[in-house]
């Protein structure tokens, strides 16, 4: 192996795919047990590495030399063998600075909270220090500060700092920690990057709050690595190439809107012209129960449709490029807007209530009431619009530059 990443549970790492843009050389994705580490180590059998859970700190013994960064943190995640040394080197601290600065989460004289107990923390501490945080509270289960006395004796934390594996893929949205119970947060990060946004990520948007997953720090600590591996420079710019292609390959585009505007037909064609795979939930729904809709509200009930309904969009949310059409009232739940945002950009698909289907459809009697009152929910969760009321070829392309503007916005650039 020339260049890889260890690591124990590696299948769904990016890293692959992103030194794969980043440069021109062969890079593996090596899980190994314990053992299997410390004899890849003992071999040297490899010129560049980068480390992952759960072997950030493991690693430091087979070493000949520590960057300063590690010496100071105590964890690496690069390691490069050259002319018989091995050196260990830390270039996720280089990522997470950058990710603040992206974020725009301001750090100076504010007390900050890092959750977690494991090298990536110790990571996240040192950037907060570099940051000028005023008082630095690291926060974990086994304490000495633990999760009730972060409410109790830390509710005042302006930044708050998630380096746990809580609510990663596949177990979204859990979440670490109750948002409300900090009342005066101005930032939030989250290293997560699988799914894009966490709860934590969603929460802290929803209340105006600066927040980031990720992903950035993964790929601009790929290119720091990169430098390392390789001894030339790799720009920036090329890092922003990179983390939009992710970004664009990844991102569900999500079909909302009142029942009957085409979701399903535009859906179809759309998932076609982006080679990706296609989910409707309302056949998913269909699928679960083993009925027809109808036959669903009449003998169950709207509530139970509604509980099937949420568990394929949780289903569907947590997996990435898909195109995903829901229900006309799928919006209407705040937790279905979170399982649909956390990877998609949802798109609301317009058309006159003259137009829309109503065959077969158990609450499409008065639409225009309907419309006066879902309409305000489907704005406010949407990144977009998409008129439907010409030729659905018109109501592609539309799509199409929506979704794009909307991979531009969750990209940064």
């Amino acid at each position: 192996m020339e260049y890889g990443l260890i690591g124990g549970n590696l299948g769904h790492s990016y890293s692959e795919r992103i030194h794969a843009m980043l440069g021109d050389y062969d890079y593996k994705l090596c899980p190994l047990p314990p053992e299997g580490m410390r004899a890849l180590l003992t071999s040297r059998a490899f010129r560049g590495l980068n480390v992952t859970i759960p072997y950030k700190r493991d690693v430091l013994p087979y070493c000949d030399a520590l960057s300063d960064e590690v010496r100071e943190i105590g964890s690496a995640n690069t390691l490069v063998v050259e002319n018989g040394v091995l050196t260990a080197y830390n270039t996720d601290l280089g990522g997470l600075l950058s990710l603040f600065r992206r974020a725009g989460v301001e750090v100076q004289g504010k007390k900050a909270a890092v959750l977690g107990g494991g090298g990536t923390a110790l990571t996240a501490l040192a950037a907060l220090r570099r940051l000028g945080a005023r008082e630095i509270v690291r926060v974990s289960r086994s304490g000495p500060v633990d999760y009730a006395a972060l409410y109790r004796d830390h509710e005042d934390a302006e930044v708050l700092v998630n380096a746990t594996p809580v609510g990663m893929y596949p177990d979204n949205l859990l979440c670490p920690v109750e948002l409300d119970r900090l009342p005066h947060l101005t930032g939030a990060i989250d290293v997560i990057y699988n799914p894009d946004r966490t709860l934590i990520v969603l929460g802290a948007l929803e209340r105006g709050i600066p927040a980031s997953g990720g992903l950035w720090m993964l790929v601009e600590q790929a290119r720091l690595s990169a430098e390392k591996f390789t001894g030339g420079d790799i720009p920036e710019a090329r890092a922003e190439e990179v983390h939009r292609t992710l970004i664009k390959e990844r991102l569900n585009l999500v079909l909302i809107g009142m029942p009957g505007s085409g979701k399903t037909a535009l859906g179809e064609v759309l998932a076609l012209r982006l080679g990706r795979g296609f989910v409707d939930c309302d056949r998913e729904i269909e699928r679960a129960s083993g009925m027809p809709i109808p036959e669903m509200f009449r003998t169950l009930g709207e509530r139970a449709f509604r509980e099937v309904e949420s568990q394929v969009i949780r289903d569907a949310g947590k997996e990435t490029g898909l195109v995903i059409a829901t229900g006309g009232g799928a919006p209407l739940r705040a937790e279905n807007v979170r399982s649909l945002r956390q990877n998609g950009a949802l798109l609301n698909v317009l058309r006159p209530v003259e137009l829309l289907e109503s065959d077969g459809r158990p609450l499409s009697v008065d639409l225009r009431a309907m419309e006066k009152r879902r309409m305000p929910i489907y704005r406010a969760c949407a990144d977009g619009d998409v008129d439907n009321f010409g030729a659905l070829s018109d109501a592609v392309e539309a799509a199409l530059r929506a979704f794009s503007e909307a991979v531009s916005a969750r990209s940064g650039r």
